[in-house]
């Protein structure tokens, strides 16, 4: 039986000619509120239109509701704003060509090394704007019809047809991803408005510990609580911690008693949940050192004990050889059964509360904890290795059709969004040629201003949005769902052979998950896993041995592949080269939130990681200029892009600290003539600006994320992607990949201040670069200043103009610099206004500096 649809409490809103509102309100109003800014013409936007008006007539006219329906709209941006758009690009694209025929016919500079450096530069920064354009080119919007999914595939019996879902969820340390955020995740999933019979939990921990599973114990005794009540309520989001940190109270009067005592009861109850998490390291040491001192006679090393009284099989708080981290054995244990089994451990508090759940579905989807084998002599391959043990895992228990993954700091924000995603997969134009949906990346944790650009909406909501128009966003790593075939390296059917052979070579020697592709091939669509006996539990713990997957194809052409740090980007890549599609969904409500690095050392680790991979692919056999034989060639110029974008910040930092040359006595001058080069330039940014003007709107980003977009690049391109560069330079000579280093997602313990974090500076050798930067710029200002004193009399009106005209330059490059320059400060950014004195007074300081030198050192040094 599948998870009824909802009851009378819940209101199911209508907007936009049938488009369902992804957030279900309570109508006696004490539904959850929406995390994300409502848009004024909701997930539209007022500068998109409909753009697949004669399908859906060609639909209706054939009688589409007897077939296989329409279950996505399809918006492109007004005329009114692309025809402009596309005019400014290829204005530029003229402007920038015409610059370089005029640099290249007036070759003349100062510095002729220096000149013919800047030429390759604007070359370089020419060729990579273009990249990063030409994909923009047809934006296209695409919008899940959710009341049509709900109304061709649920049955007013609470039948569903939909099919089975499997959601993983990965962390790496207990430590750097805390279990209450991995906890939330879990809760989140299992709230969600799916057909309970058709999702299923795993749950991939490669730490080994015991902690987490005991934690996922203990989310199965609350979840019976919190799930039916998320259900009865219509609450949103589901993820505990989220509810009851941003959505306001109910207050008496404005809701029914009924829930007024149910919202305190389940909040008393997840306290109670949160304090026994807390208590869980101290349980189990205290635990442990009792069955030791039982065993201490026998010599026996000092072992990690389970609740039930055996060993625990993965890492030991003591550890040995055989159990520390990167050591221990594979383990696969289901914490709830599939539903048709009503095998939950959990289910015993429920039966003890006085909360009522008649007519409420209470039965909770299938859960399941996984630990792959970790041994020193075997390359593990980092986050790849483990999807690709929970894929496997998975086809020998529920072996859903499709597949989404999150990393644990997210959690499911819309408990639409998984019928969302499979809007998009069923849907009858393009449905069996996609092989995932993506959905672009919120987080919850970013400081107001987003001083680092953590939410990089310019990204997400803009260059992912116009791949849409091609064959499809690329993967990000997390909020995706993927159809399990593509994942398989199965061809999309347009292309795939009638007769397709699994074997062993290419998918591993297992009899049963050879049958289980077998059966995602016929597309069987078994709800229930096979019974949990002795040889599953045997096999599970095979597909999850490190060695599983040796002298297959799993990383290469099967799974989630290896050997690259941002194994996201090349495993789209690689299932885009096989000829499939993908969509990005956009969701009025936010589909998932997460929580984002907002310490500026972390964010520039994960740069450098994200940034480095690139590298990486480029210089691999996923090349995008010679990979992906089924690749559409603007989708092609995408990855190239993706894949190279880390080299512009050479060029970036030569520029940054060109204003050294205002120390030198005598006037040095790029390229003359210099006023026609200043102006010339100006034109080039200023369209470029212009452009991104218009992509702001068809975006819907705000000038902020515009800004902060631009300012977080020009940090990093003087400190994270040079370090990338520099680390990719010794990868081609030593052949030593990029370092993988978990974002830590702990934060500085201040009750006081949530942000306390966006105030800690780390320092590390790669801010070396900017700092030089900033203390030059800051430098060049001040003694240009000082100059302007000493010469004023002297310099005539064009030296005048070339001053200001180089100090424009200096200037633009300290607002950019801001966010760092508040980094520096610590506590004391959170009074921005004292940057904003300090700076000037350290101009004059400089300037004043200058002066004196210059008096003192007249005759004796020209200065």
């Amino acid at each position: 039986m599948a998870s009824p649809a909802p009851g009378d409490g819940a209101v199911v809103g209508v907007a936009n000619g049938g488009l369902m509102d992804p957030l279900l309100v309570s109508a006696n109003g004490h539904g959850g509120g929406a995390t994300g800014k409502k848009a004024d013409h909701g997930a539209k936007g007022r500068h998109w239109v409909a753009a697949d008006k004669a399908e859906r007539r060609a639909a209706k006219e054939s009688g589409g509701e007897n077939g296989r329906p329409l279950l996505f709209r399809s918006y492109k941006v007004k005329g009114a704003l692309l025809h402009p758009y596309r005019a400014l690009i290829c204005v530029r694209l003229l402007a920038v060509l015409l610059f370089f025929v005029w640099r290249i016919k007036h070759n003349k500079s100062d510095v002729m090394w220096f000149w013919t450096m800047s030429v390759v530069g604007d070359v370089w920064f020419g060729f990579s704007w273009l990249l990063n354009q030409l994909p923009k080119f047809n934006p296209v919007k695409t919008i899940p019809d959710l009341a049509a999914l709900r109304r061709h595939y649920d049955h007013r019996d609470g039948a569903s047809r939909l099919p089975g879902i499997d959601v993983f969820v990965t962390t790496a340390d207990p430590i750097d991803e805390p279990i209450l955020g991995t906890m939330n995740c879990v809760l989140s999933i299992l709230a969600v408005d799916y057909p309970v019979d058709r999702i299923a939990c795993y749950l991939s921990d490669d730490s080994g510990a015991l902690i987490l599973y005991e934690a996922l114990a203990e989310v199965g005794k609350f979840a019976p609580l919190w799930v039916p009540f998320c259900r009865k309520y219509a609450i949103e989001p589901r993820a505990p911690e989220s509810y009851f940190e941003f959505v306001a109270p109910p207050q008496a009067g404005r809701a029914t008693q009924e829930f007024l005592n149910d919202y305190r009861r389940v909040q008393l109850e997840y306290d109670e949940f949160k304090a026994r998490l807390d208590k869980l390291p101290d349980t189990i040491r205290k635990r442990s050192d009792v069955y030791n001192s039982m065993r201490a006679a026998e010599g026996d090393a000092k072992a990690t004990w389970m609740a039930n009284g055996t060993q625990w099989a993965g890492t030991w708080i003591d550890p040995t050889e055989d159990h520390r981290k990167g050591h221990h054995a594979g383990i696969a244990k289901v914490v709830l059964d599939h539903p048709s089994r009503g095998q939950h451990h959990g289910s015993q508090p429920n039966a003890e509360s006085d909360l009522s759940f008649a007519g409420t579905d209470v039965r909770l989807p299938m859960l399941v904890y996984v630990s792959r084998e970790k041994n020193p002599s075997y390359d593990h391959n980092k986050k790849a290795g483990a999807l690709n043990a929970q894929l496997r895992a998975s086809a020998l228990l529920s072996n859903a059709q499709l597949i989404i993954n999150f990393d644990c700091d997210h959690y499911i924000n819309n408990s639409q969004a998984l019928r969302a995603a499979v809007c998009f997969m069923l849907d009858q134009r393009e449905g069996d040629n996609t092989a995932f949906v993506q959905f672009p990346q919120r987080f919850d944790n970013v400081d107001p201003t987003d001083r680092y650009g953590n939410h990089n909406r310019v990204f997400f909501d803009g260059t992912m949005l116009a791949l849409n128009g091609l064959q499809g966003p690329s993967y990000l790593g997390t909020g995706c769902m993927f159809r399990r075939l593509a994942l398989y390296g199965i061809d999309p059917p347009q292309f795939r052979p009638d007769n397709i052979t699994t074997k062993a070579s290419k998918f591993g020697d297992s009899t049963l998950f050879l049958d289980s592709v077998s059966k995602a091939l016929k597309q069987e669509r078994s709800t229930i896993p096979p019974p949990l006996d002795n040889t599953i539990f045997a096999e599970l713990e095979r597909a999850v041995s490190c060695s599983f997957d040796k002298g297959t194809d799993w990383g290469k052409g099967v799974g989630y592949i290896y050997d690259i740090a941002t194994e996201d980007i090349v495993t789209g890549f690689r299932i885009h080269g096989q000829g499939w599609r993908s969509m990005y969904c956009t969701m009025e409500h936010d589909a998932f939130c997460g929580t984002a690095p907002i310490n500026l050392t972390e964010r520039l680790h994960q740069i450098v990681r994200w940034s480095g991979g690139s590298l990486e692919m480029f210089f691999s056999h996923n090349n995008p200029i010679i990979g992906g034989r089924r690749i559409w060639p603007l989708q092609r110029v995408s990855y190239l892009n993706m894949t190279i974008y880390p080299v512009t910040s050479v060029f970036i930092l030569i520029y940054a600290l060109s204003p050294v040359m205002w120390l030198i006595p005598d006037e040095v001058y790029i390229q003359r003539p210099f006023t026609r080069y200043v102006v010339y330039l100006l034109i080039i940014i200023v369209l470029i600006h212009m452009i991104g003007w218009l992509e702001i709107k068809w975006a819907g980003v705000t000038w902020l994320d515009y800004w902060r977009n631009e300012q977080f690049f020009m940090i990093g391109s003087t400190s994270a992607y040079p370090a990338a560069v520099l680390h990719m330079a010794v990868n081609l000579l030593t052949k030593k990949g990029i370092h993988f280093r978990v974002t830590s997602k702990q934060t500085i313990a201040d009750t006081n201040d949530k942000f306390a974090d966006l105030y800690d500076f780390r320092w590390v050798p790669m801010l070396m670069p900017t700092v030089v930067v900033l203390i030059f710029n800051v430098g060049a200002i001040g003694v240009a200043l000082g100059k302007i004193v000493v010469y004023m009399g002297v310099w005539t009106a064009a030296q005048k103009r070339h001053a200001a005209l180089g100090l424009l330059f200096n200037i633009w490059v300290m607002f950019l610099l801001y966010p760092f320059a508040l980094a520096i400060m610590g506590r004391w950014a959170k009074r921005p206004i004292i940057l904003v004195v300090l700076l000037p007074v350290v101009f004059v300081l400089v300037a004043l500096l200058y002066v004196g030198l210059h008096i003192l050192l007249l005759g004796v040094i020209p200065f």
